[in-house]
């Protein structure tokens, strides 16, 4: 047997595996709630057959469309500040010295805890009578911009949005850091002599050569955005008066809180729909640019 061959063989054989474990816990069941999403079932007893029925009544549902306004707004400040604060601070950090490492793992510790935790911080920072945030306001004398942050519908999703967008930092900035670091010396020893330094070497080199790397975090933190589910339960349940509500907090509270699996179940389902969407939308846009 030729070399090459036993080499994909030998590869083929270890990742079969890993394939098999995905496929039962994770494609598997995608297919049993696309399915389970054409059927009105509790949960107990027998399935009944209602075709599309509950993607009509999902999409006649007011709270529906306020959770996916509420997700969109999510995937917004993700794009907007997750990656260009991760690749800001990837490039500030890209020296492998004693304090950069030091600032890598504070700006990684998030992702390390808990969300539960997490969310619990931001629970007490945001709190009306004696959260951090209104307490510095006071002292800064911007008494008017004090506020019920997880409260006021005007301002409670935007609020939601930074713990979220400051617990996932750290991961993209590892992946910026390493695909920075795979950039080979004789580029940037080319770059220097033909005079391309500073922001010209950022847009013309450095950016054009890291761009799948980017397209793949804008990736993640769509996918990441529309399954975002535990800090809001912890700070918001989802409220006041679903003001808060997300697509993976209305399947949860029609699966688990009202007892309608197959009605959450076409809610997951949608809610794997509109991400295939605009993941390829991004797709779409970012290979044009490229």
């Amino acid at each position: 047997m030729p070399s090459s061959l036993r080499a994909r063989s030998f590869v083929t054989l270890a990742l079969l595996p890993a394939l098999l474990i995905f496929l039962t816990f994770g494609i598997v069941p995608i297919i049993w709630s696309a399915y389970y999403g054409f059927f009105d079932w509790s949960g107990l007893g027998a399935l009944k057959f209602v075709g599309l029925d509950n993607y009509e009544m999902m999409l006649q549902d007011p709270i529906f469309w306020r959770a996916l306004k509420n997700n969109l707004i999510l995937v917004a400040s993700a794009i907007i500040g997750q990656v260009p604060i991760a690749l800001l601070l990837a490039l500030l950090l890209l020296k492998n010295s004693m304090f950069n490492r030091i600032i890598r793992s504070a700006v990684f510790m998030p992702m390390v805890l808990s969300t539960v935790v997490v969310g619990l911080i931001w629970g007490y920072i945001y709190q009306p009578q004696f959260g951090l945030l209104n307490t510095m306001l006071d002292m800064l004398g911007l008494d008017s911009w004090v506020r019920a942050w997880l409260s006021d519908p005007k301002v409670n999703m935007y609020a939601v949005s930074i713990p979220i967008n400051w617990a996932n930092i750290g991961p993209y900035l590892v992946i910026f850091i390493a695909a920075l670091q795979n950039i080979s010396s004789e580029v940037n020893d080319a770059a220097k002599i033909d005079g391309a330094v500073g922001f010209r070497k950022l847009f013309y080199v450095t950016l054009p050569i890291i761009w799948d790397t980017i397209i793949v975090t804008i990736i993640l933190c769509i996918s990441g955005s529309l399954k975002a589910f535990d800090h809001v339960i912890v700070m918001t349940g989802g409220g006041p008066a679903q003001s808060t509500e997300l697509l993976a907090t209305y399947m949860y509270n029609n699966s688990f809180t009202v007892y309608r699996y197959g009605y959450g179940s076409a809610v997951s389902t949608m809610i794997i729909l509109i991400s295939a969407l605009l993941i390829g939308l991004n797709y779409f846009i970012t290979k044009r640019r490229s």
